[in-house]
């Protein structure tokens, strides 16, 4: 019994290094450049003006991640009123970061 499970495991051994391709070995990983779809596809990348940066597409350019401080009307709204919170009170510490009552670490 022991003979026959160690002769199927060797055949499992040697059936899966047989499946396996060698690095390159698959027309998809061949890289295609003496085709005339590919000249003409570099043909356009080298025809395209050098040093010229596209502006980011999308909402990249507004989203809130890259936007961490805001600059629109609400914000200017908010700092006004923070300034003048600091006015009435020079003397008075700034109010720490809110958090809830069963959060890590609040007291």
């Amino acid at each position: 019994m022991s003979k026959l499970v160690a002769v199927m495991m060797a055949g499992l051994f040697a059936a899966g290094a047989y499946a396996q391709n060698p690095p390159g070995a698959s027309s998809q990983e061949q890289v295609i450049t003496n085709s005339k779809p590919q000249d003409r596809a570099q043909d356009k990348v080298d025809a395209r003006p050098q040093g010229q940066v596209k502006k980011p597409g999308g909402d990249q350019a507004t989203s809130a991640q890259n936007d961490a401080i805001g600059t629109g009307k609400a914000a200017a709204a908010g700092q006004a009123r923070a300034t003048a919170r600091e006015d009435r009170n020079p003397n008075k510490a700034p109010a720490k970061q809110g958090g809830t009552p069963d959060m890590a670490g609040a007291k």
